[in-house]
């Protein structure tokens, strides 16, 4: 069932709790942000959830730099981002699909994603005085295998692709190492799930979308008791 995708409130809220934990653990709204993206929703949400706690003040009234990454040759928000331009560059169908055959992290290949619109990438990106990189598949590996040294955990491609891009931010000085760095691992751990290590989470609360809406408000109620 298609949910709206980036236009969905309830997505990009979703989405956006992962600023939100990791503020509660830190205790202070990160200095930077970084983050693969295919459409660039969850770094829009990170986006709309800072300028929410900033509203709240609780954690600072720090913007958040935003720094999204693409695999290249699937560049075309990165593209667009270093031609100072709202609108997205021409990819026509042929060459996504070319470039989307050639890079490893698959899921950032969406030719369609929410940058030109209003509260899009563009505008994220441009609010925060953030900025985009491309990563390539030798560099996206490396990292990887970089990540799994020194944490002790496999990651997807994707997330290399961001970790990939923290390296570069650092080299370039783009980042200071006395800044709170955020840095989303959006997916990791299937060896080690294939290992034994892991166990099955089960969900607090299952509904069905047919239950009475009186009858869905009283089981979640019930939950948070």
């Amino acid at each position: 069932m298609a949910e709206g995708g980036a236009k969905n409130i309830a997505r990009r809220d979703g989405m956006g709790t992962t600023l939100l934990s990791a503020v509660e653990a830190i205790g202070a709204i990160p200095d930077a942000y970084f983050q693969a993206v295919g459409s660039g929703t969850g770094t829009i949400a990170v986006w709309e959830n800072n300028l929410r706690l900033i509203e709240d003040g609780r954690f600072g009234r720090k913007k958040t730099r935003l720094y999204a990454s693409q695999n290249a040759p699937f560049t075309l928000m990165y593209d667009s981002w270093k031609a100072h331009q709202r609108a997205l560059v021409p990819m026509t169908a042929e060459e996504s699909r070319t470039k989307a055959a050639e890079i490893d992290a698959k899921v950032l290949s969406n030719r369609k994603p929410p940058y030109s619109i209003a509260g899009g990438l563009f505008d994220a990106l441009s609010d925060s005085a953030g900025d985009m990189y491309k990563v390539t598949n030798d560099e996206l590996n490396y990292w990887q295998r970089k990540f799994l040294s020194l944490e002790g955990i496999d990651i997807y491609s994707a997330a290399a692709v961001a970790v990939a891009s923290l390296a570069q931010a650092v080299k370039n000085g783009d980042v200071r190492r006395d800044e709170v760095i955020m840095v989303n691992v959006t997916g990791g751990g299937e060896e080690m799930a294939k290992a034994g290590g892991y166990f099955m989470a089960m969900p607090d609360l299952v509904l069905s979308p047919d239950l009475p809406e009186d009858e869905i408000i009283e089981k979640v109620d019930k939950l948070f008791e």
